[in-house]
C-alpha cells in the first residue's frame, strides 16, 4: 500500500502536495513567498487583512491581523500561521473569510464563526467580536421539532454571511440588503432561509463586500412554462407596452421594479414556487425614479424573478418584412430624443400610453399611408441579421419539448385591439407575421449569429439609459463584449409596421417554410444516463445586495433586496462564481471569464463600459481559464497555457509597497492593468491547483509533479477543456450559421434534413457531455486531485454510447450524400476561401473540396478517443503494474482505444458505401440507399456468378450489412440491372458446397422462398464471400448490423442455423404478403412464431419445417359477419390436426378432434340461434366434417334427445330417442327419420312394437299393448298422439293365462346401439395416443414413451400460456407421472398391484395423461347422454351396460400398459415365503377391505373407484326414477313404523328379548331403556348404516353394511357371553330394526345399484350374504302389514 501511495505521488510530505505561495501585486520584482506548514494545504480564504488556511487532517490556521483576538498577538505574519486550537477535534472540510470575520465548515455540516460581529455577521447575538471559532446553529423553524440544517458551503462578506444547505437552499445572517431576506430589521442574528431561492437548486454561493451571488441550476423546461402575468403586481403598470415611433410601433415588455420582486395585489411577494411569505416593503424614497423618456425608450429588466426567462434580442419588423435589431446606438439616440415620447404624453409620469393614446394612434394608422417612411428605417448592422424564423428558432428550438407558451392576455388584447381598428388587413397580416410566435418564446435561447463576419453589437435590456456620455451614438467594438458573443439576453421588442397590409411576400413564404432548426444545440438536462454523476451546465447566476458599482450585473446601479437572475448569463454555462469587494466574476465551462462591477483598477480585465453588465475579460486567444479569485481591487486567474502546466494572470491594482516602486512600474505609466497580465513567476511554483484572493493579497496552491502523476492529471484536464472549447467553437461558428441558412432545407431535401437534425442532436449531446466532463475533471483538480472519482472510468459506458451514437449519425449523413448536398449552402456562407472551416477541421491540405472538409470536421471528435486512451495509460504508468489502480486505468484505456478503432472502421465503411452509391447505376439507388445501410462487398468484378444463369444475363451481388441484393439484367449494357431483389440477412442461410465432386467453388444460399447457388471464381473468393456473409448475418441478428463488420476478433465461425427473425413473403401462394415473426431453422419457420395475413388472418403458435405444427391459435375474419372464426388447438403439417376448439363467427362452438382442417374423430358441437340461451348440442363421432358413427344429439328446441348411429350428418341405423314428455323410441332410422322396425313407449307404459315410416308415425304391422295388458295386433297408420288407424284384432288376455302375459312384456335395449359400439372413436383416439393403430396392437414400450412425451409437451405448453395454468398439486402430479413406472413389467405381486392402482388413480385425475383425457371424455359423454331429457327411467339398463362396457374397455388399456396384470377374474399369487402371511390372508375377508383387491383381479375393483364417483349423479337419478313406486311404498312404511318407541318396535319386529339393550349411552352416561325411549337402541349401528348414501362404489357400500353388522354384534356382545354366534333367525329382526331406524330414503335405488355393479367374485362370500340380508329387509318393509 505504501509503495502505491508513493508511486501515485500522493505523499503526505508538504513538499510535494498543497504548498502555499502568497504575494501582492503584479510587478516583475514580485516573488511569492512560500508558507511552510507541516501538512499540505487544501484550501485558503482571504479577508481584507487576514487569511484562513485549511490543511490536510482538517486543521485550521490563521494569519494576518486579528483585532478580535483579545489575549493573543494582534498580528501574525503570513509566513507564520497560528493554529485555531478551538477547532481541534473537529474535522474541518472548508473555510471562508469575510472582510473581518472567518468561518469553518465541519465534516458533519456544522458551522463555526469568529471575528468581527458588530453587524451580526458571525450569527452570534450580544457579542461585537467573537475571538475564537464558535458553533452557529442553523435550524429550520418549518419543521417540528426544528431540526439542524446540514451545510455544504460557506461564504462571507463584509457585514453578512451565507450558507448553502444540503437541500441546496441558501441561508443568510448579518446586515444589509445583500442578505436577500424579507426583513427591515438588522442585524439578523439567527440564520434565516432566503425564501426567494426556495424551490431552486443552488449550486454555489459567493459574497462580495456588500453583494451576494448564487449559481443556480436552471429549472427543467416544464417548470418554466407558467403563463406570464399582465401587470406588475406592485406598481400595477402593464408589462407589455406599445410605443409609437415615427414610422413604426414598438411593442415592448420592459418593466422595472426596484425591489427586484413583484408585490401582488394581496401584498404577497411573488417568490419561488410554493413559497409566499408576507412582504410589507415599499420602495424607499431614496431610490431614484426614472424619467419618463428614459423608461419609455430604454427597456429595463423584467421584474418577475420567478419567470426565469431570457428574452430574445429586441427586434423590429420593418414594413418590408425584414427583422431588424435595435442596437445600443438606437437606444441611446432614442433616449435623447424627447420628441419620441409615448403618444405625446410628456406631461404624464407613466411611460405607457393610455387608452386614448392608443385609440388616436390606431385612427392615424388606418387613415394615413406611411409607406414612404419605410426608407428611414435603416439600422446599423441590420444586413448581418439572420432571417426572422431563425431568430425564433434560436430561442425556441434549443429546448426540446418546450412548446411556445401563450403569453399574457395583455399583449394579446393589445394586438387584437389594433386588429379590430385597422380591419381585415391587420388580421391577415397578424396571421402572416405570426406575431404570437414571435413573442411566445421566453425560454433562455442560445441564440445567435456568432461567427457571422463582422458581427453586430446588440443592446441588452439590462442597460439602462444612463449610459456614459462616451457611449452616445457609438457602437462598442470590444472583443470581450458579451453582445458580440451571442445575440441574446435582450428584451423582445416587436415592431408593427406602419402599413400592415403591405407585407413582403418573402416574409409570408418564409413563415410557411419548414424549419430546419428544430434541433437543440444545447440538450436540456444533459444526458439522461449522466444523471447526478456530472455537474450541470445549465445554470443561472442570481445576484442581490448593493449595486452602486454595477456589481449586480443588471445593467444599472440600483440595489436589489431579493435575488434576481442575471439573464444574459443564463445560457453561458457558468460553473463558478466569485465576488471581490465591489466586482463579480463568472467562470464558464468554455473557460471564459465574465466580469462586472467596479473597474477602478482594471480588475474586470477589460476597459469596456458600462461595467454594469457581464462582459468577457480580455485574454489572448487560446488562454483557457479554469479557476478565479477576486480581491478588493484585483482579480487572479488560473489558466491553461501552451503546455499543460497552469499559468497565472493578474488584473487590477498594482500594490506599491511604500517607496519601493520599481522602474518598470513607472514606465508602464499605470497603477493598474488594462487587461490581465501574465505573472512571470508562475512556472516556478509547480502545478498550481487553485488560486485565492482577498484584500490586496493573492494566494496560489501548488503541487510538485511526483512520479508524473500530477502532470498527467493536469494534462487530462487541459485536453478535455481544450476539446470542449473546440467543440463549442464548431457549434457556434459552423453549425449555428449553417442551420440558419434559408437555402438549407431545399438543398438537402427532406430525408437528409432529418438526418442532419439527428446529427446535430448527437453532436450537441457529445458536446454537452464533454463540457460536463471537463467541469467535473476541473473541480476534481481544484479539490481532490485523484483519479478514482473520474466519471470516464467509473461510467465509461456513457461516453462510449454517446460516441457510438454520434459516429453512427455522421456515417448515416455521409452515406446519404448529406455532406455533398451541404457543400453548396456552405459555399454560399463560407465563401470561396473557407479558412475558418479549414482551421477548425485542422486540415493543412490545399484545395480540398468543401464536402471533404466538412466530413473531416465532423469526424474530428473521434480522434479524442485516442487521446483518452493515451492519457489514461499515462496515468497508469504512475502506478505499480500489479496494483489495482494500474489495472483499472489499463481497462479504461483499452475500452477507449477499442472504440476508437471500431469507429475508424465504421468511418471507412461509410466512406466506402458513399463512393459506391456515387458510382451505382441511378435507378436502384433511391430504393436501396438507406442511412444505416453499409456496403460490405459487391461482385462487380465478376467474382461471383449465378449457377445456371442464361448466356446473356448479367448478375450482380451486393452484400450490405442488412441485406444481400441480387441485381439482374441483360446485355446490352443500356438496360443493365433491370430488376433487383433484396434478401434480408436475418433470414439468409449460406452453406459452402463441397468441391470434391464438382470442382466448382460454390456457395448455397437459402432464403425463405428461394434457394440458389453462387459460383466464385476461386477458392479464396469463395472463402471471402462465405466469411463476409456469415459475419454480416451474425451482426444483423445481434443488432450490431449498423456497426458494419464489428470487431473481427470475437466473431463466430458462422451464425446459428436456428434464429429469430421477421419476414414478409412475396411469392409463396399460401403465405403471399403475409408476415411471419418468430423462430427459423435453415430458411423455414420452425418453433414459436406469428403469421399475419393482409386479410386479417393471424396464426400464433408453433411451426415445423415451414408449416404450422404443434399447438396454435388461429383467427380468421368472417367475410359476411363482422366477427372472427377462432381455432385454438393442435396442427400438423399446416393443417388443423388433433384436439382443438373452433369458435365459429356464427356462434357455434366445436370442441374435439380435427384432421386435415376438418372435424374428424370425437367432438362436440354446440349450436343454436343467436337468441337461444341453450343451444342444441351434438357429441359423438365425426368423419370428414360430418357426423358419422355413434353420437348423441340434444335438440333443445324440440325437447328430444337422440342416441344412436349417424351417416353424413343424418340419423342412420339403430338409435334411441327420448323426449321431455316421457316418450321413448328405440329402433331403426333411415335418412334422418324413424323408418323400419321400432318400439315406442309412452309415459303410462302404452307400448307399440312394429313398423314406422316417419318420426313418431306408425305405418305397417305392429302390436299396441295397453298398460293393463290388453293389446291390438294388426296394421297401423297415423302419427302417435293424433289418432291412429288400426286394422287388426283386439286381445284381452285371460286372467289365469300367466304364461302368455309373460310373453307380451317388451325387452328394451334390443334395438338400441350395443354398449360396446358406443364411443368407439373415443377409445380409438386413446389407443392412437399410445401409438397403436388398433386396440391392443402396438408396443408397450412405445406407449409409455408416448405418454411421457405427451405429458412433457403439455406441461411446456401450459407453462407458455398463462391462461391454461395448472394448480400446484396438478403440476406436482404431472412431474410424478412423467416418469415411466417400473411396475409395468415383471410378475404382479400385491405390492405392485397396489402401486398400479395408485398410478391409475393419479393418471385418471390428470387430463393431460391419455387415460385422464379418456376419463374426462367418457364422463362428458355419459353426462351428455343421461342428464336432462336423457334422465328417463327406461334408459337405466343401457346406462348400466354402458358403464360395464367402459370398465371392460379401459381394463383392456390397463392390461396393455401393464401386460403382466392377470386378466379379469384372474388371481394374484400370494407371496408364499411366510406361512404367517398366508394364514392372515385366509381371514382377510373379515377385515375392512373386502374383498381384498389382491385376491382376484377385476376391472370393477380396479376402475370403479375412479370412474363411478364422476358418473354417480346421472346414474343414481335413473335408479331413483326406476324404483320410484317401490321406494314410495317402502318410505310410507318406514315413516309409520318409526313413530313407535324402541321397545315397542323391537317387540313388533320379533326381536328376541335377550338382544334388547338394557341400558344405552346417552351423552356418555348409561341410561336405562324404558318403554318411552326412542331412537336410542342400536344407535351406533344406525348411524353407520346411514353412511351408505355418502358412498359411491358397490364395494364401499358393502363395506358400510359390514361395519353395521359389526356394530350390532358389538352392542349385543356387551350383554351376552363371548362365544356367541348369530343365526339368521336371530340376526334378521335386529338388522331390520336398524334399517328402519336408519331411514334411508332411496334404499331401493341403493340396493339395485349394488346388485347391478357388484363385483361377481363377491356375490357368494360374506359380503354377498350381508347384502342379501339388506335386500330381504327392503322387501320385508315394503310388504309389512302393521296392525
Amino acid at each position: 500500500m505504501e509503495s502505491q501511495r508513493k508511486s501515485s505521488g500522493e505523499e503526505d510530505s508538504s513538499g510535494e502536495r498543497g504548498s502555499l505561495h502568497t504575494w501582492k501585486g503584479y510587478s516583475y520584482s514580485v516573488t511569492p513567498e512560500r508558507v511552510l506548514l507541516s501538512r499540505p494545504v487544501l484550501q485558503a480564504a482571504l479577508g481584507t487583512r487576514h487569511g484562513v488556511l485549511l490543511v490536510e487532517g482538517g486543521q485550521v490556521y490563521s494569519f494576518g491581523e486579528f483585532p478580535w483576538k483579545q489575549s493573543q498577538v494582534l498580528e501574525v505574519g503570513p509566513l507564520k500561521p497560528v493554529l485555531e486550537s478551538a477547532l481541534s477535534g473537529q474535522r474541518v472540510v472548508a473555510v471562508a473569510a469575510g472582510s473581518f470575520h472567518s468561518g469553518a465548515l465541519t465534516e458533519d455540516g456544522g458551522v463555526h464563526m469568529w471575528g468581527e460581529n458588530s453587524f451580526g455577521q458571525c450569527g452570534l447575538s450580544s457579542l461585537t467580536v467573537v475571538p475564537n471559532p464558535t458553533p452557529v446553529a442553523i435550524m429550520d423553524p418549518d419543521t417540528s421539532p426544528p431540526h439542524t440544517i446540514r451545510v455544504l458551503e460557506l461564504a462571507c462578506g463584509e457585514q453578512h454571511s451565507l450558507a448553502l444547505s444540503a437541500q441546496h437552499e441558501v441561508w443568510a445572517w448579518g446586515s444589509g440588503c445583500q442578505l436577500g431576506l424579507v426583513t427591515t430589521i438588522f442585524p439578523v442574528w439567527k440564520p434565516q432561509k432566503v425564501e426567494h431561492l426556495v424551490g431552486r437548486h443552488v449550486l454555489q454561493v459567493a459574497c462580495g463586500a456588500f453583494h451576494s451571488l448564487a449559481l443556480v441550476r436552471c429549472l427543467p423546461p416544464q417548470e418554466s412554462r407558467r403563463p406570464l402575468p399582465d401587470k406588475c403586481g406592485q406598481c400595477n403598470q402593464l408589462l407589455y407596452t406599445m410605443t409609437d415611433k415615427e414610422d413604426h410601433v414598438i411593442i415592448s415588455d420592459s418593466h422595472y421594479c426596484p425591489l427586484g420582486v413583484e408585490l401582488l395585489a394581496e401584498g404577497e411577494a411573488r417568490l419561488g414556487p410554493g413559497r409566499s411569505p408576507p412582504l410589507g416593503l415599499l420602495s424607499s424614497p431614496s431610490e431614484p425614479l426614472l424619467s419618463s423618456h428614459t423608461s419609455a425608450s430604454a427597456p429595463g429588466p423584467h421584474p418577475s424573478i420567478t419567470e426565469h426567462t431570457d428574452y430574445e434580442r429586441g427586434r423590429t419588423v420593418a414594413q418590408n418584412g425584414e427583422v431588424l435589431t435595435t442596437t445600443d446606438a438606437d437606444i441611446s439616440a432614442s433616449g435623447t430624443d424627447s420628441d419620441r415620447c409615448v403618444g405625446g404624453a410628456g406631461s404624464r409620469n407613466s411611460p405607457y400610453p393610455d387608452d386614448q393614446a392608443v385609440k388616436e394612434y390606431l385612427k392615424k394608422l388606418s387613415d394615413t399611408s406611411l409607406a414612404e417612411e419605410t426608407a428611414k428605417m435603416t439600422i446599423a448592422g441590420a444586413s448581418f441579421l439572420p432571417p426572422a424564423d431563425s431568430l425564433d428558432l434560436l430561442t425556441s428550438d434549443l429546448i426540446p419539448g418546450v412548446m411556445p407558451v401563450t403569453t399574457s392576455s395583455a399583449l394579446n388584447n393589445l394586438v387584437s385591439s389594433c386588429a379590430s381598428a385597422v380591419g381585415e388587413r391587420v388580421v391577415s397580416t397578424y396571421e402572416a407575421l405570426s406575431l404570437k410566435k414571435m413573442i411566445n418564446y421566453y425560454y433562455p435561447g442560445v441564440g445567435g449569429v456568432a461567427g457571422v463576419p463582422g458581427g453586430f453589437p446588440g443592446g441588452p435590456a439590462e442597460v439602462r439609459v444612463r449610459l456614459e456620455e462616451s457611449m452616445q451614438g457609438k457602437k462598442s467594438c470590444s472583443t470581450g463584449d458579451i453582445r458580440e458573443e451571442e445575440a441574446e439576453g435582450l428584451s423582445r421588442r416587436l415592431s408593427l409596421p406602419g402599413l400592415l397590409s403591405q407585407v413582403s411576400p418573402r416574409l409570408l413564404r418564409r413563415a410557411s417554410r419548414p424549419r430546419v432548426r428544430a434541433v437543440p444545440l444545447t440538450p436540456v438536462g444533459g444526458l439522461p444516463e449522466a444523471g447526478e454523476l456530472l455537474p450541470s451546465l445549465q445554470t443561472e447566476v442570481w445576484s442581490w445586495g448593493r449595486g452602486e458599482e454595477g456589481q449586480l450585473g443588471h445593467g444599472d446601479n440600483l440595489p436589489r433586496l431579493q435575488p434576481l437572475c442575471i439573464k444574459c448569463l443564463s445560457s453561458k454555462e457558468v460553473v463558478l462564481v466569485a465576488a471581490g469587494a465591489h466586482h463579480s466574476l463568472a467562470l464558464t465551462a468554455q473557460s471564459q471569464v465574465f466580469s462586472w462591477g467596479s473597474n477602478s483598477s482594471g480588475q474586470l480585465g477589460h476597459m469596456a463600459s458600462p461595467t454594469t453588465i457581464p462582459r468577457l475579460a480580455k485574454l489572448s486567444e487560446g488562454i483557457r481559464v479554469w479557476d478565479v479569485g477576486a480581491g478588493a481591487q484585483h482579480t487572479l486567474l488560473l489558466a491553461d497555457g501552451d503546455c499543460y502546466q497552469p499559468i497565472l494572470y493578474y488584473s487590477g491594482q498594482q500594490v506599491r509597497e511604500g517607496v519601493q516602486d520599481t522602474p518598470q512600474d513607472q514606465t508602464e505609466g499605470y497603477s493598474y492593468t488594462q487587461q490581465p497580465v501574465l505573472l512571470p513567476f508562475c512556472m516556478n511554483l509547480g502545478y498550481v491547483s487553485g488560486v485565492f484572493a482577498g484584500g490586496q493579497s493573492c494566494v496560489a496552491l501548488a503541487d510538485r509533479n511526483a512520479m508524473g502523476f500530477i502532470a498527467s492529471l493536469h494534462e487530462l484536464a487541459t485536453a478535455e477543456r481544450k476539446f470542449y472549447c473546440k467543440l463549442s467553437s464548431v457549434k457556434n461558428h459552423i453549425l449555428r450559421p449553417l442551420l440558419d441558412l434559408e437555402s438549407l432545407s431545399t438543398a438537402l431535401g427532406p430525408a437528409s434534413t432529418v438526418l442532419l437534425r439527428s446529427l446535430v442532436r448527437c453532436y450537441s449531446r457529445l458536446c454537452h457531455l464533454t463540457g460536463q466532463h471537463s467541469a467535473s475533471i476541473t473541480s476534481n483538480l481544484r479539490r481532490r486531485r485523484e483519479f478514482k472519482s473520474l466519471v470516464m472510468l467509473e461510467h465509461a459506458s456513457i461516453f462510449l454510447d454517446t460516441y457510438n451514437e454520434y459516429c453512427c449519425s455522421v456515417g448515416n449523413f455521409l452515406v446519404m450524400g448529406g455532406f455533398q448536398a451541404l457543400a453548396k449552402p456552405s459555399l454560399e456562407f463560407f465563401g470561396k476561401c473557407p479558412e475558418l472551416l479549414q482551421r477548425l477541421a485542422e486540415s493543412s491540405e490545399e484545395n480540398i473540396p468543401l464536402s471533404d472538409l466538412l466530413v473531416t470536421l465532423f469526424y474530428l471528435p473521434m480522434r479524442h478517443l485516442h487521446e483518452y486512451g493515451r492519457l489514461l495509460l499515462k496515468l497508469g504508468t504512475c502506478f505499480e503494474v500489479s496494483s489495482v489502480d494500474y489495472q483499472k486505468l489499463q481497462d479504461g484505456c483499452s475500452k477507449f482505444e477499442a472504440l476508437a478503432l471500431h469507429l475508424k472502421r465504421r468511418r471507412k465503411e461509410a466512406e466506402y458505401t458513399y463512393h459506391f452509391w456515387k458510382s451505382f447505376p441511378g435507378k436502384m439507388t433511391d430504393s436501396l440507399r438507406k442511412p444505416r445501410r453499409r456496403l460490405i462487398c459487391e461482385s462487380s468484378n465478376k467474382a461471383l456468378t449465378l449457377q445456371n444463369s442464361g448466356r446473356f444475363s448479367v448478375n450482380w451481388f451486393i452484400l450490405f450489412n442488412d441485406a444481400l441484393v441480387h441485381a439482374q439484367g441483360v446485355v446490352p449494357y443500356k438496360s443493365l440491372f433491370s430488376t433487383h431483389h433484396v434478401f434480408p440477412l436475418a433470414t439468409l442461410w449460406v452453406e459452402p458446397i463441397p468441391e470434391e465432386n464438382t470442382g466448382l467453388h460454390g456457395l448455397k444460399l437459402i432464403s425463405p422462398e428461394e434457394t440458389f447457388t453462387l459460383l466464385a471464381c476461386s477458392s479464396m473468393e469463395k472463402a471471402k464471400w462465405l466469411r463476409s456473409i456469415n459475419q454480416a448475418v451474425d451482426q444483423a441478428m445481434t443488432g450490431a448490423g449498423q456497426s458494419g463488420s464489428g470487431s473481427g476478433a470475437g466473431q463466430r465461425a458462422e451464425p446459428p442455423i436456428s434464429r429469430t427473425a421477421s419476414y414478409t413473403f412475396y411469392k409463396d401462394s399460401r403465405l403471399k404478403e403475409a408476415t411471419y415473426e418468430g423462430r427459423w431453422l435453415a430458411g423455414k419457420p420452425n418453433g414459436r412464431g406469428v403469421v399475419k395475413w393482409l386479410d386479417g388472418r393471424i396464426y400464433t403458435g408453433t411451426f415445423k419445417n415451414g408449416l404450422e405444427d404443434g399447438f396454435g391459435d388461429y383467427v380468421m375474419p368472417s367475410k359476411t359477419l363482422n366477427l372472427n372464426d377462432h381455432y385454438q388447438g393442435h396442427w400438423k403439417e399446416g393443417k388443423m390436426h388433433g384436439i382443438g376448439t373452433y369458435k365459429y363467427a356464427t356462434g357455434e362452438l366445436y370442441e374435439g378432434s380435427f384432421q386435415d382442417n376438418m372435424r374428424h374423430g370425437h367432438g362436440m358441437l354446440r349450436s343454436g340461434t343467436l337468441n337461444s340461451s341453450s343451444p342444441s348440442v351434438f357429441i359423438g363421432q365425426w368423419v370428414h366434417d360430418k357426423k358419422t358413427g355413434y353420437g348423441v344429439f340434444d335438440d333443445i328446441t324440440r325437447g328430444e334427445k337422440y342416441m344412436g348411429m349417424w351417416q353424413d350428418d343424418q340419423r342412420q341405423g339403430t338409435g334411441v330417442i327420448v323426449t321431455q314428455f316421457g316418450l321413448y323410441y328405440e329402433g331403426a332410422f333411415n335418412n334422418n327419420k324413424m323408418q323400419g322396425t321400432g318400439v315406442l313407449l309412452s309415459e303410462d307404459n302404452t307400448t307399440y312394437e312394429g313398423e314406422f315410416s316417419e318420426d313418431w308415425t306408425l305405418n305397417g304391422k305392429g302390436v299396441l299393448t295397453m298398460p293393463n295388458g290388453d293389446y291390438f295386433e294388426g296394421s297401423f297408420t297415423g302419427e302417435w298422439g293424433s289418432g291412429l288407424k288400426v286394422t287388426g284384432s283386439f286381445f284381452k288376455p285371460n286372467l289365469y293365462d300367466s304364461d302368455g302375459d309373460k310373453g307380451r312384456a317388451v325387452k328394451l335395449g334390443r334395438l338400441a346401439v350395443p354398449p360396446e359400439e358406443k364411443w368407439r372413436v373415443v377409445f380409438e383416439e386413446c389407443w392412437m395416443r399410445l401409438g397403436c393403430e388398433a386396440p391392443g396392437q402396438g408396443e408397450n414400450q412405445r406407449a409409455w414413451e408416448n405418454i411421457a412425451v405427451a405429458l412433457t409437451t403439455s406441461r411446456r405448453q401450459h407453462r407458455d400460456s398463462p391462461e391454461m395454468n395448472l394448480s400446484r398439486t396438478q403440476n406436482r402430479m404431472l412431474e410424478s407421472l412423467e416418469f415411466i413406472p417400473q411396475q409395468h413389467v415383471g410378475p404382479v405381486t400385491m405390492e405392485k398391484y397396489d402401486s398400479i392402482r395408485r398410478y391409475l388413480i393419479k393418471a385418471c385425475d390428470m387430463p393431460l395423461h391419455p387415460l385422464g383425457r379418456l376419463m374426462e371424455t367418457l364422463v362428458a359423454v355419459y353426462r351428455m347422454t343421461y342428464v336432462g331429457v336423457g334422465a328417463n327411467r327406461r334408459l337405466l339398463l343401457q346406462a348400466v351396460n354402458e358403464i360395464m362396457s367402459y370398465l371392460a374397455r379401459i381394463f383392456q388399456l390397463v392390461r396393455f400398459l401393464f401386460p403382466d396384470l392377470p386378466e379379469e377374474g384372474g388371481a394374484i399369487p400370494e407371496p408364499s415365503s411366510d406361512p404367517q402371511d398366508k394364514k392372515d390372508s385366509n381371514c382377510a375377508d373379515t377385515k375392512l377391505e373386502s374383498p381384498k383387491p389382491g385376491r382376484v383381479v377385476s376391472s370393477s375393483a380396479l376402475l370403479l373407484p375412479v370412474l363411478l364417483p364422476r358418473l354417480y349423479p346421472p346414474l343414481f337419478t335413473l335408479y331413483a326414477l326406476e324404483k320410484e313406486k317401490e321406494d314410495d311404498v317402502y318410505w310410507e312404511c318406514v315413516l309409520r313404523l318409526n313413530k313407535q318407541p324402541d321397545v315397542a318396535l323391537l317387540a313388533f319386529l320379533g326381536v328376541q328379548h335377550k338382544f334388547w339393550p338394557v341400558s344405552v349411552p346417552v351423552l356418555g352416561e348409561k341410561t336405562e331403556v324404558v318403554s318411552s325411549t326412542k331412537d336410542a337402541c342400536f344407535a351406533s349401528a344406525t348411524e353407520t348404516l346411514q353412511q351408505i348414501s355418502t358412498t359411491f362404489t358397490p364395494s364401499d357400500k358393502l363395506q358400510v353394511i359390514q361395519l353395521t353388522f359389526e356394530e350390532i354384534t358389538k352392542e349385543v356382545m356387551s350383554s351376552l357371553e363371548d362365544n356367541f354366534l348369530w343365526s339368521m333367525d336371530d340376526l334378521f329382526p335386529v338388522f331390520l330394526y336398524v334399517v328402519l331406524r336408519a331411514r334411508i330414503r332411496n334404499l331401493g335405488s341403493e340396493v339395485s345399484l349394488i346388485e347391478d355393479l357388484m363385483d361377481p367374485c363377491v356375490q357368494h362370500g360374506e359380503h354377498g350374504i350381508m347384502f342379501t340380508t339388506l335386500k330381504a329387509c327392503y322387501y320385508q318393509i315394503q310388504h309389512e302389514k302393521t296392525t
